[in-house]
């Protein structure tokens, strides 16, 4: 590496939003964008910068002369000295990038035209560093593009509607992959920084920022569509309509925590925590007029505006109702402590506790929260007194714990790994959420997605096809590393928390495939049955009223049939071959339903060759002609020769024969209720999961809408690997959600952890919004 002096770079006057010439709302989204982007991505510049100042030093240790370590040492001290000002700079011109959403973009200026253009000397090719960086940046931007997927266009279409212009292209998105990359170019060349560092920092970046780009992409979109910024938009790939098909209904808007899931088993998505402890305080008396306003107010700000100190306060009153409700039906009170333990005194009881894996006898029950509870406080007491106690907040925190790790367990199987997993992690969790009073309060707190992922893997709702041992594995790898390695760095849970997401991200890209492959698969057998419908009417059409005998019929609804079948799937209704052949029907009718009708050769032929390309036999084929043509004089097969093969023979698109399909009972109409349920299944997006109870205990099973088709109403359901489990018709799925055997998971209710806390809250909120005293 060596060593590059340090140099202005020119820079245009930054722009804020306050001082952008934006309309109100619109400086009011972008307000809101900007601030949550600068969450999202200071924490992992932070962690970027971390790993650069390692591989720095790495590479000042390997270096194999002493001027290489002297510029390796330099640079790392001029990173150092100045690494506080790279973050801000950063963000300084993601605002301003903002800013200039509707801003027209100044024309590139020619560049000059050389005063002899035979003097190739004038000529100088592009530094090999600034080359460098340039390929680098738009690779590292060109994958996640690539991995960004539907969340990315979608975002692009909202920003389009804030721009006023047509959708922004990923490439063109002011806070897309391509600009964030941009803009991290620009903020090393303005902190001069040297190219060979530079250039190590794109890698860093791409391993801690830009692969948590994802989730701030779905972050943004659920940001927007709250906003009513395009609200209910979802993608769904362009399927061309079968001639005849209905064009589906309009969608109706949703809530956002109503809208249907639609995301794979384990992929990131927003978590609406502290809006919905808002929305709960608001409801009881604890809740200030403050936390009412943000909760019926739409506006994000609202929300925002409430500190964490003051939505934990709340918190901490709901739970003292709720003690007093307990202490008025005889529970024990809670005593106060005579010696209040510091924090730093509980982290180290606590540390002590990590250290030490939990022991449980065969047959014995797990470890609770509550028991690790009174463990350490044992262990403090012997340490400083048997009047040692924590303070309010810590029990408080230890008291929500124990009752989130209740629900969380009920929604695990009693045999999964994920239990004793879960239970490895109760001392880590139980750290975070005592330093950090935002656990309870932050939207995706990085220790609780990944107590959501660990918990996940061994849902109730999962089937045996549906685990994955791999995941298992890695959980189990990463829930070591973070009881060996956390010691009150939030930074353990991001990274383990990203390896997770980065395998959901890899699984789930092999289920789309997966299902990609299913529904193209269904698609064929819908477009077969659409045909074979239209093969049947055209039959139907021509017959009227007229009745040839029954062996014509059968000739004429099983061989001839298939004939136009394989026409109209090959070529199409409005095809010329589709004519030719709705023309020979027509013949085929005439001559069958009349008696001494005179043969027709020519018929013949083409019936012969066109029974053969369905695939019958030379013999055959000649025998159902010359039977459909009335040439049926000196017959060498006879009828019931043939009417035995024709039963022995599979249908087209068939793979059993004839005379063992069996049609449906005819259905009874739909109720009232049922209907209302068959009009919300046609309104539903591709993708939708759905719950279906298996028992009479109520356990249910995950299973995704993947396509149904608007003609035949068959629907396609796949498991969280993309394999086929089954089809039925929207038919039956609309009587089973009539009689709640099925019903959709919503965006709400999606994820293991998000349904916990709310059950959490509903359980303090029957005790805080009564009478104290009053029985929950």
């Amino acid at each position: 590496m060596s060593a590059s002096p340090r140099t202005n770079v020119r820079r245009s006057p930054p722009w804020t939003l306050a001082t952008a010439a934006l309309p109100g709302r619109v400086r009011h989204l972008l307000g809101v964008v900007n601030t949550a982007a600068a969450q999202h991505l200071s924490g992992a510049l932070d962690l970027a910068l971390e790993d650069l100042e390692r591989q720095l030093f790495k590479q000042a240790e390997r270096a194999g002369s002493g001027p290489q370590q002297s510029d390796c040492y330099a640079e790392l001290q001029y990173l150092r000295q100045h690494r506080a000002d790279l973050i801000p700079s950063y963000l300084a011109a993601l605002e301003a990038e903002l800013a200039h959403l509707r801003t027209e973009p100044e024309p590139a200026p020619l560049p000059p035209e050389p005063e002899d253009p035979l003097e190739y000397r004038q000529l100088t090719l592009v530094e090999d560093t600034d080359l460098d960086r340039d390929i680098v940046l738009r690779e590292i931007a060109r994958r996640e593009m690539q991995r960004g997927g539907t969340a990315l266009l979608l975002l692009g279409q909202r920003f389009g509607v804030l721009a006023g212009r047509p959708a922004y292209d990923p490439e063109q998105l002011p806070i897309g992959p391509f600009a964030l990359c941009r803009l991290l170019r620009e903020t090393g060349d303005a902190m001069h920084m040297n190219p060979d560092s530079q250039l190590l920092l794109y890698r860093m970046f791409e391993r801690q920022v830009m692969s948590r780009y994802g989730e701030l992409v779905d972050q943004l979109n659920v940001l927007l569509d709250r906003e009513a910024v395009l609200p209910g938009l979802v993608y769904q790939a362009y399927v061309p309509r079968t001639p005849g098909q209905n064009r589906r209904g309009p969608v109706t808007a949703t809530a956002p925590g109503q809208r249907p899931l639609t995301g794979w088993h384990g992929q990131g998505s927003a978590s609406g925590w502290a809006g919905a402890l808002i929305a709960g305080l608001a409801a009881t008396p604890s809740g200030s007029a403050d936390m009412q306003m943000a909760a019926t107010s739409a506006d994000a700000a609202a929300v925002a505006g409430l500190s964490q100190k003051d939505v934990f306060d709340a918190l901490q009153g709901m739970l003292a109702s709720r003690r007093q409700a307990n202490a008025a039906d005889g529970a024990t009170r809670r005593p106060a402590p005579g010696q209040i333990l510091p924090l730093e005194a509980v982290t180290n009881a606590l540390g002590a506790l990590q250290s030490t894996a939990p022991a449980r006898l065969p047959g014995k029950r797990r470890r609770t929260m509550e028991d690790l509870h009174h463990s350490m406080l044992e262990q403090v007491r012997r340490a400083h007194g048997p009047q040692a106690g924590l303070a309010p907040e810590h029990s408080d925190t230890f008291e929500l714990l124990g009752m989130l790790y209740r629900e969380v367990g009920r929604e695990v199987h009693e045999g999964a790994p994920a239990q004793d997993l879960l239970e490895r992690l109760q001392v880590p969790v139980a750290r975070a959420a005592v330093q950090d009073p935002s656990f309870f309060v932050r939207d995706q707190h990085p220790a609780r997605e990944l107590l959501n992922s660990v918990a996940e893997s061994g849902a109730s709702w999962l089937d045996e096809d549906d685990t994955d041992p791999q995941l298992v594995q890695h959980l189990e790898r990463t829930v070591d590393r973070v009881v060996e390695e956390y010691d009150g760095d939030e930074a353990v849970f991001e990274r383990a928390y990203r390896e997770v997401q980065e395998h959901h991200r890899t699984q789930a890209r092999k289920a789309e495939l997966s299902e990609r492959r299913q529904v193209e698969a269904a698609r064929g057998r819908d477009r077969l049955e659409t045909a074979k419908k239209r093969a049947a009417a055209a039959i139907t059409s021509h017959l009227g009223e007229r009745k040839p005998p029954q062996f014509m019929q059968a000739l004429l609804g099983q061989a001839w049939a298939d004939v136009l079948t394989l026409t109209a799937l090959r070529h199409g209704e409005d095809s010329p071959e589709w004519q030719a052949r709705d023309a020979a029907t027509a013949r085929i009718v005439e001559i069958t339903c009349t008696a001494d009708a005179p043969a027709d050769p020519a018929l013949a032929e083409q019936i012969d060759t066109a029974l053969r390309q369905v695939g019958y036999h030379a013999e055959e084929a000649s025998a159902i002609a010359r039977r459909l043509s009335r040439s049926d004089d000196d017959e060498t097969t006879s009828r019931t020769e043939l009417t035995a093969k024709l039963k022995a023979r599979a249908r087209l698109g068939e793979g059993e024969p004839a005379e063992t399909a069996v049609p449906p009972p005819a259905a009874a109409p739909l109720s009232e209720k049922e209907q209302a349920c068959y009009q919300q299944l046609r309104a539903l997006p591709f993708g939708t999961w759905f719950e279906f109870v298996r028992n009479q205990q109520g356990d249910v099973h995950r299973q995704r809408l993947s396509w149904y088709s608007p003609v035949t109403d068959n629907a396609l359901f796949v498991n969280a690997r993309g394999q086929k489990l089954g089809e039925h018709s929207l038919d039956v799925l609309a009587r089973l959600m009539a009689r709640g055997q099925a019903r959709v998971v919503t965006e709400g209710n999606g994820r293991l952890i998000d349904r916990a806390w709310h059950s959490t809250l509903r359980a303090l909120r029957s005790l805080a919004g009564g009478r104290p005293g009053a029985k929950p």
